[in-house]
């Protein structure tokens, strides 16, 4: 007979240590903007770790990624987390950019490579830049001690010459100076387990946060997961399908299949989650109500 793991108290004592944290990206336009707003003031009194927004690949939104940071500290106090990437930027622009969030306030940064501007184009670090993400970690704790994030791969980034790269890369960054890894977004929480238990044999043991992507538009989650190597299970496939005209259905089966998700991870001792909200409130909320995760009374501005 199969012996049963009891995960009822494993899971209960977990749930009193979630922490859970929020990404937005900066919008185009002022009825986005004002979604995203929304979504923000509405995920703001669950009292996350701290709110990350995006970069544009090549850091093409450079000023809104800027006004949208210092906003959300200033309006929420919640700690705001700003993606800076190697794309793009001299080495001497970095260093301004970085003195600027630490003298208005800003403790914390998302370091990472960055996207081409055209996808499918074979990367060249910037002239006179940091050639990739590691090297940015290390400058960046030269410029100030802030508190960085780097990216991960469970499922091996598509530029990484092997699985085994990707976990020797990641130990460099956090060697670097990176306080936490957060996960590219998964389906099958096999492949994160199978991944932090290999980082942890390499001799990694700083926090590695699995990414959660609620799924609100499955043909743009294909479209993601193509572009950053993640998987799409036929489950999925299967469950999404002839849903596009059918929000309020699609809605109910993306919770179901997120808060699975994220109930199988707590069974496994994962207590820390980053949601890649696409600046949404509905589903993210939803998810960590269920998780137990409820409103503090948080000063915002008007």
């Amino acid at each position: 007979m199969t012996q049963l793991r009891d995960t009822t108290h494993q899971t209960a004592a977990n749930r009193r240590d979630l922490r859970v944290s929020f990404e937005f990206f900066p919008p185009k336009t002022e009825k986005m903007e004002e979604t995203m707003w929304r979504s923000i003031h509405r995920l703001a009194p669950l009292a996350p770790s701290f709110v990350s927004v995006t970069y544009g690949a090549g850091g093409s939104t450079r000023d809104r990624t800027h006004a949208s940071v210092t906003r959300i500290q200033r309006e929420t106090g919640i700690p705001a987390a700003a993606h800076l990437t190697c794309v793009g930027h001299t080495r001497g622009e970095i260093e301004r950019i970085a003195r600027t969030y630490w003298d208005e306030g800003i403790r914390s940064i998302v370091a990472l490579r960055g996207d081409l501007p055209d996808a499918g184009d074979t990367y060249v670090p910037t002239p006179g830049g940091y050639d990739y993400a590691v090297d940015l970690v290390g400058g960046l704790k030269k410029i100030a001690d802030f508190d960085i994030s780097v990216s991960a791969y469970p499922e091996t980034h598509p530029d990484a010459p092997s699985a085994d790269f990707e976990i020797e890369y990641l130990k460099r960054k956090f060697d670097a100076g990176a306080d936490r890894a957060i996960t590219q977004f998964f389906f099958d929480n096999e492949v994160f387990l199978r991944f932090r238990d290999k980082c942890a044999k390499a001799g990694i043991s700083a926090p590695i946060v699995p990414g959660i992507l609620p799924v609100t538009n499955f043909a743009s989650l294909l479209k993601f997961a193509g572009m950053c190597g993640a998987n799409v299970p036929a489950r999925l496939h299967h469950r999404f399908d002839g849903l596009d005209d059918d929000p309020d259905t699609r809605r109910m089966v993306a919770f179901h299949e997120a808060i699975s998700q994220v109930e199988g991870l707590i069974a496994e001792g994962v207590t820390d989650f980053h949601f890649y909200t696409l600046n949404r409130a509905e589903l993210t909320y939803a998810i960590c109500h269920a998780l137990g995760i409820r409103a503090k009374q948080v000063a915002l501005s008007a």
